[in-house]
């Protein structure tokens, strides 16, 4: 028989494992190559050789990136044949990212050194 705590605790980590909502963590924000991959993705699905080529990043560090985005949840993968496309979760996601970037952007204005996204295409 299972203690009521012990089934509680397993009831409540099945139920965290499955909910596909966007999790709250800096975790991928904290990386100038992250936020690029997301904002690339943020208009729609991409493969990784697209991110890879637009980035001018390698494919190991955007598959890298690519998969701790998706443990934050933040991008969700789609096969198509025998490729992956990957996108932006939430399109809230894609907004705050937007939003993020307006406002670093009007503080580091004039000063190109500090600009580690680059222009917006």
């Amino acid at each position: 028989m299972v203690p009521a705590a012990r089934q509680a605790q397993s009831t409540q980590a099945h139920s965290l494992s499955t909910d596909t909502r966007p999790r709250p963590t800096p975790d991928g924000y904290g990386d100038p190559s992250r936020l690029k991959i997301l904002l690339h993705c943020e208009d729609g699905p991409k493969s990784v050789t697209d991110i890879s080529e637009a980035l001018e990043l390698s494919q190991s560090l955007v598959s890298h990136h690519l998969r701790l985005l998706r443990g934050a949840r933040l991008v969700t993968r789609v096969r198509h044949s025998k490729q992956m496309f990957y996108e932006v979760t939430d399109r809230h996601v894609g907004d705050v990212l937007l939003d993020m970037l307006s406002h670093a952007r009007e503080e580091r204005e004039g000063d190109p050194k500090r600009d580690i996204i680059g222009p917006r295409s």
